[in-house]
């Protein structure tokens, strides 16, 4: 799995779930404490696309993004020693479960605290399940999961070689310039 996060995360640490506004954290326990997620995509270019470039609008003509967003954020590749259990999300089990996918995979950030309580509710009523997998609505040639850090083995998450940084990583920045031509984005320089 790839990982695209703030350097002042290690690539295997998880996000400690008590900030943010994203589509499946942060999530509470039945109890109320805060569940450590990480969110991670089958592929580099669907981690940059779930991060990076999440909030690049839909639409032709120019776009922009500002370069100095890049300032911090890493690139960490993830592997596990075991399988997850995970709870697939993709459209066929979404139909399963009698909810379409505009509902919770293609919803905006308005409805974000919504998808959250599928999650919270998920994560209570299954035990066993260490996280959620989808298509992701960035990149649908790719899988994104977010997982449950209470839920997952210490040992069993462990990075891939080092976390590369976004910006000075030389091959990296090449890789996310390559993405950011096929959206039609252009990095442009901004405020360091």
């Amino acid at each position: 799995m790839h990982r695209v996060h703030l350097a002042e995360f290690a690539g295997d640490q998880f996000n400690p779930g008590t900030t943010g506004n994203a589509r499946f954290s942060p999530i509470k326990t039945p109890r109320g404490k805060a569940i450590p997620t990480i969110y991670a995509g089958s592929t580099f270019e669907c981690a940059a696309m779930e991060t990076v470039f999440h909030d690049v609008p839909f639409v032709p003509g120019f776009k922009s993004y500002d370069k100095a967003k890049l300032k911090d954020q890493v690139h960490t590749r993830l592997n596990f020693r075991t399988d997850l259990v995970l709870v697939d999300l993709r459209s066929k089990a979404l139909r399963k479960l009698g909810i379409q996918r505009k509902h919770l995979i293609d919803s905006e950030k308005d409805q974000y605290p919504v998808t959250r309580r599928w999650a919270e509710a998920v994560y209570a009523q299954h035990p066993n399940v260490q996280g959620l997998c989808w298509t992701s609505r960035q990149d649908d040639a790719a899988q994104a999961v977010v997982l449950f850090g209470d839920r997952i083995p210490s040992g069993d998450l462990y990075k891939v070689g080092v976390s590369r940084s976004l910006l000075d990583d030389s091959a990296t920045y090449d890789e996310l310039l390559d993405l950011a031509l096929q959206i039609g984005v252009n990095i442009v320089p901004g405020k360091t």
